[in-house]
């Protein structure tokens, strides 16, 4: 049974929402960078070292089978969450950037040469760009990128142009961590596979705001991190599919990864465990299962639909603003405005900003590419969660109003 959607409920959850900043009441509007954890989720984790403490795999005592189970049926959790077909496509890694070097690494041996393309686009964040820049660089390869236009929406002719020319993998955002924008990429994907191109999607900005189900987009990989979805830090997710699983090498080597050793040949276990080397984050990954959970508590539905109110409040008072630019108009997005105000420099606007109690992010987002294209030395990205109010939006732009005012 879903929990009644009551937002001081899903606040009281959080524990350092009643902190002060400056003296002032904390509004926390970095979401997009890190949400915040549930008490669950703390004790959870809290719960692994205190009780449950052990190395999984292979031990034969009670704590390692303990934790070994528990550690198994998260990865179930996980599975189900985003509808894949096998547990075994589910790779735990320590997060998107993570994720994305694996698959630079070892899909791109499998599959880029002297010559090969990767395709990529215009918005991507730099864990989506720069380890495929640096494979085609090593391979002799060549990296092709798909323009948007002014509002931040995908030129998908010259998407379609690009497939042209045969590039080996596609690699792109779900959600633009800059722009907010929502690629369609299941028509992406479905084009891509029209030439049997696999199709990467970063799910880092999607992951905890959008229902996810990898086998109705068919995507080949999904790359996903924890702490953008109420769990810890240094905890991620690969989905693969088999196939492709099956056909790559190992990205790291050592410990649970391998099968049988000598000093002559070792080989390589059974998936999911080839590619996860050495001894795992187990407390993150049980207290990840517990933010999944925190998600599924709710109609996510109802979820979305609030955050949709607050992004939208939030441009409009906004746009009250005198001098106010947004980067980043696409129809449809999600859950963050990034703006300027004249030309008042993003990081004098964001120190303001804080000294006021409110948490928001400046400069270029890991996305300096995207700067680029519009021009800009970076922006000021408000970003929002589930526990976001629509009074902490009127604090937020009383806040940019008395900045602005202090600026001019």
């Amino acid at each position: 049974m879903k929990n009644t959607f009551d937002i001081q409920h899903i606040r009281n959850q959080f524990p350092i929402l009643k902190r002060e900043i400056y003296g002032k009441p904390l509004v926390y509007l970095d979401n997009a960078a890190t949400t915040q954890k549930p008490l669950s989720v703390i004790e959870r984790l809290s719960a692994y070292y205190t009780n449950e403490n052990c190395n999984i795999h292979r031990g034969v005592h009670y704590l390692s089978q303990q934790a070994t189970a528990a550690f198994e049926n998260a990865r179930k959790t996980v599975a189900d969450f985003i509808h894949a077909q096998h547990t075994h496509e589910i790779i735990f890694t320590r997060g998107t950037t993570e994720s994305i070097n694996l698959l630079a690494t070892s899909l791109g041996e499998l599959l880029v040469g002297k010559g090969d393309k990767v395709l990529i686009t215009a918005m991507e964040h730099h864990s989506n760009l720069v380890p495929w820049q640096q494979l085609v660089q090593k391979s002799g390869g060549q990296l092709l990128v798909v323009n948007m236009d002014e509002k931040g929406v995908l030129d998908l002719n010259h998407y379609a142009e690009l497939l042209l020319k045969q590039p080996k993998i596609v690699s792109l955002a779900h959600v633009s961590n800059t722009l907010g924008t929502i690629n369609p990429i299941k028509e992406m994907i479905t084009m891509a596979h029209q030439y049997n191109i696999p199709v990467v999607i970063d799910g880092a900005q999607s992951i905890a705001h959008l229902p996810i189900d990898v086998q109705d987009l068919d995507c080949d990989f999904f790359a996903f991190s924890g702490h953008k979805m109420y769990a810890p830090m240094g905890i991620g997710c690969l989905y693969g599919k088999t196939e492709w699983l099956e056909k790559m090498q190992p990205y790291q080597f050592g410990g649970e990864m391998v099968d049988m050793v000598s000093f002559e040949q070792t080989t390589f276990n059974k998936l999911p465990f080839k590619f996860e080397a050495g001894t795992p984050n187990v407390g993150a990954v049980l207290a990840l299962e517990t933010a999944i959970h925190f998600l599924q508590s709710y109609d996510f539905e109802q979820m979305m639909q609030y955050e949709d109110l607050l992004l939208h409040t939030c441009i409009e008072k906004l746009r009250n603003i005198d001098g106010v630019r947004f980067i980043g108009n696409a129809q449809q997005r999600l859950g963050l405005v990034s703006f300027l105000v004249d030309q008042i420099h993003p990081y004098d606007l964001g120190t303001i900003i804080d000294k006021m109690g409110i948490a928001v992010r400046t400069g270029h987002h890991c996305a300096e590419t995207v700067m680029t294209c519009f021009r800009i030395p970076g922006t000021v990205r408000a970003s929002f969660a589930v526990y976001n109010t629509l009074e902490e939006i009127d604090t937020f732009i009383l806040s940019v109003e008395k900045a602005v005012a202090m600026l001019r």
